[in-house]
């Protein structure tokens, strides 16, 4: 088969493409791998391959790096893990940065990451569409008005996507302010205000503590069991010393320290209307990838009762909520803090490496980075900033030797 194409060419060897398509829109042969996605994953993959000599393109979505860090954050956010353990390859945070860097801070971050690996995204580029052409022997990646041709496609767009926004009978009748957790950004816009937040992640929790310090009267909707932790024990990360503790003891063992650490520094949570699941919280984010609650101050609003803890939502009114026990409360605003879903199945036609329900890859992690035909994940371990980095060292890694090996191959015949 006969195909005009268009080369993107490297920049003096640095790995960095610059367009050059003319007006037909030609397909777009790009020598080194595509990369979906300027987040943390993308820039930590696209940061590995620049050490190891090998071009790439990266195309995104927005208009940023860290979109959805920058975009659909709120103010007061802080990794809810040591920086140590958040640390991108190849570059760690600065020594003035604290333990726990604030949201401006980790964007800051992550430009500087972009800055100091000349990582230059084409923005504005969303991927409608990217199949692999057995019969070419590439993948044929439509993003905008564009088509890109290549041999490695590295997915890098991470588990959050998407908000995921609760199918609850009547919640179009509610006549209050509706969001969600993607557009809240400070409590300071609901001062004196009734609000009920559903859902009790980390991200619930903590817009909770935030709208209970600006004054407003907070319910915390409460359906499923879930695990709290404190974020420390004894002055030391408890992901840290549970990651420790796990390299000579069995997960139920570490499980129940974690319990028995918890319910001495926080208290007994089921007195206050949260139950905990019957498997430990390792245990059960190694079987689910549900994460378990790190505390950083909400429990203490619980415990004193400045936050209402409420069971499930059976539907809203028009001025409020009906709960599962039958009380209704009326409110002025409700937060949706019901989480992100990836939506690479809504674009990738594949069906053999992701999972074409939920999105991720069908391998768990350690064997969740490499599919058939050059196709690569980074960032879908369900293990946080450090899965992601793992992903990215270990997909470079493996396009470098073919990289090598090909680049090889061609100084040979010439």
């Amino acid at each position: 088969m006969e195909m005009h194409t268009t080369t993107i060419q490297e920049d003096k060897g640095d790995g960095i493409f610059h367009k050059a398509m003319n007006s037909e829109s030609k397909p777009v042969w790009i020598p080194g791998p595509v990369i979906i996605g300027a987040g943390p994953s993308g820039l930590a993959v696209a940061a590995c391959l620049k050490e190891r000599g090998v071009p790439f393109l990266m195309l995104e979505k927005e208009s940023c790096v860290g979109s959805l860090w920058r975009l659909k954050t709120y103010n007061r956010l802080q990794l809810h893990l040591p920086k140590e353990t958040c640390k991108l390859p190849h570059m760690p945070f600065p020594p003035e940065i604290p333990a726990y860097p604030t949201k401006k801070q980790f964007i800051s971050y992550l430009e500087a990451y972009a800055k100091h690996f000349a990582i230059e995204p084409m923005f504005r580029q969303e991927v409608q569409s990217a199949i692999y052409d057995a019969r070419m022997g590439f993948w044929r990646v439509q993003a905008n008005e564009s088509e890109f041709l290549c041999r490695w496609f590295i997915v890098a767009t991470g588990e959050n996507a998407e908000p995921v926004l609760p199918d609850i009978e009547g919640i179009s009748d509610f006549k209050g302010s509706l969001i969600h957790t993607s557009r809240y950004k400070d409590g300071a816009d609901f001062e004196g205000q009734k609000v009920l937040v559903v859902g009790c992640g980390n991200s619930g929790m903590e817009i909770s503590l935030d709208l209970c310090n600006n004054d407003a009267q907070v319910s915390l909707a409460v359906r499923d069991k879930l695990h709290i932790l404190p974020r420390e024990i004894l002055g030391r990360s408890t992901f840290c010393i549970s990651t420790w503790l796990l390299n000579w003891f069995p997960v139920k063992l570490v499980d129940r320290f974690l319990l028995v650490c918890s319910q001495v520094i926080l208290g007994d949570t089921h007195k206050m209307g949260i139950r905990r699941p019957k498997i430990g919280p390792l245990e059960q984010k190694k079987s689910t990838g549900k994460t378990p609650v790190l505390d950083v101050g909400a429990f203490s609003k619980i415990k004193s009762g400045k936050i209402k803890v409420v069971c499930g939502v059976q539907r809203f009114t028009a001025n409020g909520a009906e709960f599962v026990d039958g009380q209704v409360e009326n409110f002025d605003s409700v937060i949706l803090a019901t989480g992100y879903r990836n939506n690479v199945a809504s674009w990738l036609k594949e069906d053999s490496f992701f999972n074409d329900k939920e999105g991720y890859p069908r391998n768990p992690f350690p064997d969740n980075w490499k599919g058939k035909n050059g196709l690569y994940s980074v960032g879908f371990a369900r293990s946080g900033l450090l899965g992601s980095s793992i992903d990215a060292q270990r997909v470079a890694e493996d396009i470098a030797r073919q990289w090598s090996s090909e680049t090889k191959h061609l100084r040979i015949e010439s």
